[in-house]
């Protein structure tokens, strides 16, 4: 592999020669890769079933670099009683970025340069948003990359619009919410941009008592770890 190229966010972009056909090289490539678990919570090797736990139900398309954790908590079972209660679910594809476990080292947050993320925001899913908007009914984020995805293709109404790109939009309080009513989130790690875009929407002395609660009651942060739902 040979570096081509310096990208935005402190990352490499790399050409791979290979010899053989696609199926070979990426065959080769997961080989060398495993699933990033916290070994701050899981103090083992990663083994080859992690990568099948560390995988959203959901999910259907290549391209994270790490799972959105909310989505772990999440069943098939779950999803159909959700369903069977009249609750919709409108879905999105996020590739989370290594930005995801990045600590910001700025004390200006302003000057806090943020890594991209790719995403796509298909019509369907605005048309499942807007119409409960409309109606009057509450919208929960799952994680807080689809708050964040949530919050790059919304319009001036108050509306979700089709995007298909990357996003590198920084939330930290104070900020304004357009769209969701609720989050579904993890413990995030401290000075992660998880974690401010928590503070953010739940307000930062209430998510910071929430965090002291959780730290007492020994809790678990991070991914694989416990999980808390925010609603106004």
């Amino acid at each position: 592999a040979e570096v081509i190229d310096n990208t935005t966010s402190r990352g490499r972009t790399l050409r791979f020669l290979y010899d053989g056909d696609h199926g070979e090289f990426k065959k080769s490539l997961y080989g060398l890769g495993e699933a990033p678990l916290p070994h701050e919570i899981i103090k083992r090797p990663a083994e080859p079933e992690d990568l099948e736990r560390f995988q959203c139900i959901f999910a259907r398309h290549e391209g994270a670099v790490t799972a959105p954790t909310a989505g772990l908590h999440f069943s098939k079972s779950m999803l159909k009683r959700m369903e069977i209660k009249g609750i919709e679910s409108a879905y999105i594809t996020l590739h989370c970025g290594l930005g995801s476990f990045n600590q910001t080292d700025v004390e200006d947050l302003t000057k806090h340069k943020m890594s991209s993320e790719e995403m796509h925001v298909g019509a369907e899913c605005c048309e499942i948003v807007n119409r409960a908007k409309n109606a009057g009914h509450k919208i929960c984020a799952v994680g807080t990359t689809v708050q964040r995805a949530l919050e790059t293709c919304v319009s001036t109404e108050g509306r979700i619009k089709e995007y298909e790109g990357w996003t590198s939009k920084f939330i930290f309080p104070p900020y304004e919410f357009s769209v969701a009513d609720a989050m579904f989130s993890n413990f995030q790690m401290p000075l992660s941009t998880l974690l401010m875009l928590t503070a953010a929407f739940g307000g930062y002395e209430q998510v910071m008592h929430a965090y002291e609660v959780a730290i007492e009651e020994k809790y678990r942060f991070g991914t694989f770890g416990d999980v808390m739902l925010i609603v106004d």
